[in-house]
This record gives C-alpha cells, structure tokens and sequence, in this order.
C-alpha cells in the first residue's frame, strides 16, 4: 500500500508541472517533492514523471494516476475541512441520563436559559431511575449515584443529594415502633440511602415499594407509611413533616460521568457545564457550603 501523503505530493506536481512550485506550494524543499515522488513510483511499480531541466512531464501512467488520484485529494481535504469544522461547532444533539429528581426539579427549569445560550444545541433527557448503558449509545453525559468503577469513563464529583424521613402530618403522631416505610423497588438497592433504610428498618416493614419517587411523596402524603425523600421535595411539601433527623443517612454523591474523546467536543463540553451549574445553583443539592467550609478550615 503506497502513502497518501506520496500522493498528495505527486498530485501537486502534476498540477503545476515544476518542482520549485511544488515546493513553495506544499512549503517543503525540492528534494522532498522528489523524494515522495520516488517512494510513490517504487510503491505502484511505476514510472510517473519524466525529469526535464526546468519542469516534469507526467508519463501516460503519470497522468492516468493523476487523474484517479484528483477525486480522492478533494475528498481528503473535504474530510479535513470537516472534521476542523464539527471540531470547533458548537452544535449537535447530546442524550443526557440524570436521577428523575434532578431532572424534573433541578435541570429542566434552567432549559430555557441554556437554550437561549446554545440555540444549536439539543439536550434529550433520560430520566429514569435505572443506570443507563453509556456504552450502548443510551447517553453521552449521565449523573449518576454511585461513582462508576469502569476505566474507560470519567467521572468527577458535582455535588449530593441529602435525605430524610417524610409522613403525613398525622401518622406522624404514631410511636416509632409502629411505623410502616415506602421505599424503592429491588432495582435500586445499590444506592446509598436504600442500603441505610434497610438497616433503619429493625424490623419495621415496607409496605410499598416504587422506583418513582414521585410516587413515593404521593404515598406519603396519602398516610400509606414513612418514605425516605430527597430533602428538595420533602421540606417543599407541607403536607409532610420530617421525622427523626439525628437519624437522617449519609448524602449521596453526584457523579457526573463521560467518555474521555466525548468531554473535548464544545457541545458536550457546555452541557456538561451546564448541567453541574445547575446543580451547584441548588442548596439541596449544592457542594458550595462544604467548599466553602473545607477552605474556612484550611
């Protein structure tokens, strides 16, 4: 297989038919238009060029070569032209996997602002409890609560989301030992708070289980039993109240996880951005008085 580089040199010499203009054209010295024409001739087998005092003149194969070689240079520099394009476009369609809480009550609210910024860029949103297969294509950028184990992603910490026990009002007044609890469904046993509500339990029941949380507020709020909600919806219902907070669990960090080749695009690049200054911009789900507090400290 000859080079494509020998051929983009022989291409311009026989075009204008001189080494000199070859060179000042290409920007290299003489002998390297002579030489890529030796290693292309050596590769094909083939006599290309006449060597005269002042100029070149193609040989019949020169010129039939010539000739194959014009659509394939154009394509070549219509591939470069594009890819220096799509490189620095900010534009596109970028697929977004994120906790159906922060979708719904911390990002979709700042969409319009990030549109108004990005109108070429499109967001589709998964906003579905389970961990989406990044690597079948099901999102380019995902938040997600537990910190991914595989190497061929990266990942870096956004921000957490904290927890406690919400009822209604009224089984509030019911001792402890009495309570009854709403909880996710067996596909989110992973994830921190599910594991700490297990052990909470000590005994007590789980009476309904659902991956929707908000199926669980409406539970709660219907008198059905104790749910662990997010403190972002559970203080925002008045209907609730927040039960045993010595006991709350541990926070659950935010993730915000790509491919290494995806990150360096402008359009991922800026959802990226924009989906952590979203979260940052939420004080439930903020790491900004923890930074603060670690530079206090410090």
């Amino acid at each position: 297989m000859f080079d494509w580089q020998d051929l983009r040199y022989f291409c311009v010499l026989a075009r204008v038919e001189t080494l000199s203009g070859a060179a000042a054209a290409l920007g290299v010295e003489h002998a390297t238009i002579g030489r890529r024409v030796a290693s292309l001739e050596s590769a094909l087998g083939l006599k290309l060029v006449y060597r005269m005092p002042r100029r070149v003149r193609l040989t019949d194969d020169g010129k039939a070569v010539a000739a194959l070689a014009e659509s394939v240079v154009d394509g070549a520099q219509a591939i470069e032209a594009y890819a220096l394009r799509a490189a620095s476009s900010l534009s596109g369609t970028v697929r977004i996997s994120v906790p159906p809480t922060l979708g719904s009550h911390c990002i979709a609210p700042h969409m319009r602002a990030f549109r108004e910024a990005n109108p070429t860029v499109k967001i589709v949103m998964d906003g579905s409890a389970g961990i989406a297969p990044m690597e079948r294509g099901v999102a380019d950028v995902a938040i997600r609560m537990v910190r991914p184990q595989q190497d061929s992603l990266v990942a870096r910490r956004i921000g957490a989301i904290r927890f406690g026990l919400y009822a209604h009002r009224d089984y509030a007044t019911r001792p402890q030992k009495e309570w009854e609890f709403i909880a996710y469904d067996l596909s989110l046993d992973h994830v921190t708070h599910q594991r700490w509500l297990r052990t909470y339990l000590d005994g007590r029941p789980i009476i309904f289980e659902t991956g929707d949380v908000i199926g669980q507020q409406a539970a709660a709020r219907n008198g059905v039993g104790v749910a662990l909600l997010p403190t972002m919806i559970g203080d925002g219902d008045t209907a609730l109240v927040r039960l045993d907070e010595r006991s709350a669990p541990p926070e659950t960090p935010l993730w915000l996880v790509t491919y290494p080749d995806l990150r360096r695009t402008p359009a991922i690049k800026a959802v990226m951005n924009f989906v952590a200054e979203c979260v940052d911009l939420e004080p439930h789900f903020s790491d900004r008085g923890k930074r603060q507090t670690s530079v206090v400290e410090s």
